[in-house]
């Protein structure tokens, strides 16, 4: 049975030219600074995103936990989204580990935030009230639908808390996929932002990893705290080989993934018993929901699904959540839409 995970694009493995970089990558002890594969990574990923320097490290999650705490000291306030990742997924380390305070507004249905909205968190200089050192911004939004945020409305955003000397971190795991969305370079995506961080192991297709990056003083900092939270690696350049790959080879294709998302989106539109979100898919997500007719809930139908070998992701009682990504393929999407037909009908896989 052919196997189609819709789960995350986090499923995504290293491509045969990835598996090649990585077996004849050269190697250094990268916390001397001295891998060539990792500091070839880091030049590049900044010059994809118009800043001066970037970092190579394990996740996504550390490099929004690391950029927080260069930004923030103890007791300080990071506003953020109540959908955003980082206040959902990252097991609250901003606060754990930093001591950092998070203050979350609501993020629109675009996964933008009202720029009244990041106005009125803002702290007045009070003794009683912790001070605003930052504002978060995603993109795209995982849970407002992999929706891509605009550069006009990041600008306005950059515009609003830098006269406030307010700094900007922009949690860009799946950037890329933003940039292609919306047809515009990921740097000018980047650019208000005073850091930005992007995974290289989502629609990307590398094993594992992600580069941060911003000024040269931010990533100095941003070292350090990386060794502190024992994200400091030796060899790891077998690791960055694959992301360079990445970078000069999946980002373009990532179109086909949209492509595809539209496709199943376009074909799930068709089952009764289906609700699709409001104008999905942007990027590469598509989610739906049950009508209130079908007599089973999200849990119930995805081991339906998977008997069929369908894998899809539970985000709520009766919705789920399908990422497209270069391992599924259009034979995959429309194996998907008959699965969803024949569990809506009670049919056998």
């Amino acid at each position: 049975m052919n196997i189609v995970d819709l789960r995350s694009d986090t499923v995504t493995q290293p491509t045969p030219q990835m598996r090649e970089a990585m077996l004849n990558a050269p190697v250094g002890d990268d916390v001397y600074g001295e891998d060539p594969t990792i500091n070839r990574l880091q030049e590049m990923a900044a010059a994809r995103l118009g800043k001066e320097a970037g970092v190579f490290l394990p996740s996504g999650t550390m490099g929004n936990l690391a950029s927080m705490l260069a930004h923030c000291g103890r007791g300080d306030e990071v506003i953020m989204g109540h959908r955003a990742h980082t206040f959902l997924y990252e097991a609250g380390g901003v606060s754990a580990l930093g001591g950092v305070h998070s203050c979350q507004i609501p993020n629109q249905a675009d996964g933008t935030l009202a720029l009244d909205d990041i106005r009125a968190a803002i702290r007045d200089d009070d003794d009683h009230e912790p001070v605003t050192r930052l504002v978060c911004l995603e993109n795209t939004h995982n849970r407002c639908g992999g929706v891509a945020l605009t550069a006009a409305y990041t600008r306005q955003v950059g515009d609003l808390v830098h006269a406030r000397g307010i700094r900007l971190h922009l949690d860009g795991a799946r950037l890329f996929n933003a940039a292609v969305g919306l047809g515009v370079d990921a740097a000018v995506l980047a650019g208000p932002a005073d850091s930005v961080t992007f995974c290289l192991s989502k629609g990307l297709c590398a094993p594992v990893g992600s580069v941060l990056c911003g000024s040269h003083e931010f990533i100095g900092k941003v070292r350090r705290i990386r060794k502190q939270l024992g994200g400091g690696m030796r060899q790891a350049g077998i690791l960055a080989a694959a992301g360079i790959v990445a970078l000069e080879t999946m980002v373009d294709r990532l179109a086909e993934d949209h492509a595809r998302a539209r496709s199943l989106a376009h074909g799930l539109a068709k089952l009764p018993g289906l609700v699709l979100d409001k104008e999905t898919p942007d990027t590469n997500m598509v989610f739906v929901a049950l009508a209130e007719a079908v007599p089973f809930d999200a849990d119930q139908f995805a081991q339906k699904l998977a008997l069929a070998g369908i894998k899809v992701g539970v985000v709520s009682a009766r919705r789920f959540r399908m990422v497209l990504h270069y391992w599924v393929d259009d034979a995959g999407v429309e194996q998907t839409i008959q699965a969803f037909a024949n569990v809506l009908r009670d049919e056998p896989a």
